[in-house]
């Protein structure tokens, strides 16, 4: 079964996260293959707004650290020289395209977020333009609790959507948020009362979009993105570089470890 799914009602196209059994998480199928939907649904005039939602219980759960995805974080995990870590550093930056394919989309993009969002999953909303939210939704920049710093976009887009000390203290604690403290921050315009509501509300949202004119949309979208892009551009550059160089660590490697078991981990600093 494809881990995405795209279904059409005129101008718009919802692009759905489609692994409900393994609640969305992130492994290497869902990074190769967004990015080139996301291209076809760019070049495609008849679509003019694009939703991004999830079947199943959950919107997504971040990286599969269980599946071959955990496998190919734990290559980079043993320290090694320049060359592993450049390898490293061009890695991280080949994964960020998986966010930024929807941020750099002339199309807006309209995230519906229930149930569980989490760490790349956030990656993924803050990429998009607007973001709403049934208010069974649950929200945590939980990296830091995997002894990581988030490297797919989340820190560097959160800040030009909450205020800084929101921002902090999410990305500090690894605290999980509910919707309506989420909304209240700003991350999403509107929580909805089920899922289904919130699925039409979003639905006639993009449609009252899409029958504006596309190119003054587009061109909205542009101008808006050209306020921040560059910086953005260069904290993901930043965050990369980061990576390279302090991602092998013995925390992180304890933090694997004691997720696998489900125990809570002991961390040394080191």
């Amino acid at each position: 079964m494809a881990v995405l799914d795209v279904t059409r009602c005129g101008h718009v196209a919802t692009l759905w996260l489609n692994n409900p059994q393994g609640r969305n998480a992130i492994g290497l199928e869902l990074f190769e293959d967004l990015p080139i939907v996301m291209s076809d649904l760019d070049y495609d005039d008849d679509v003019r707004v694009v939703i991004l939602a999830a079947r199943g219980d959950d919107f997504s759960v971040g990286l599969d650290l269980k599946g071959p995805m955990g496998q190919e974080l734990g290559r980079y995990l043993q320290g090694g020289l320049a060359g592993q870590r450049q390898e490293l550093y061009r890695e991280v930056h080949r994964l960020q395209h998986f966010c930024s394919c929807l941020a750099e989309s002339p199309k807006p993009v309209l995230a519906a977020v229930h149930g569980w969002c989490i760490g790349g999953g956030l990656d993924l909303i803050s990429a998009c333009d607007v973001r709403y939210a049934s208010k069974d939704a649950r929200i945590s920049l939980r990296e830091t609790r995997m002894a990581m710093v988030a490297d797919l976009g989340s820190l560097q887009r959160l800040p030009f959507i909450l205020n800084q000390g929101a921002l902090r203290e999410m990305a500090f604690t690894g605290k999980d948020l509910d919707a309506k403290e989420a909304e209240r921050l700003g991350l999403f315009s509107r929580v909805f009362d089920d899922r289904d509501k919130m699925l039409q509300e979003v639905s006639e949202i993009a449609e009252s979009i899409a029958a504006n004119p596309p190119l003054a949309v587009q061109g909205s979208k542009r101008v808006l993105n050209k306020m921040w892009e560059d910086k953005i551009e260069d904290m993901l550059d930043f965050v990369a570089l980061w990576n390279s160089a302090h991602l092998a660590s013995e925390d992180l490697m304890e933090a694997m470890a004691a997720f696998v078991q489900k125990r809570k981990p002991k961390f040394k600093g080191k």
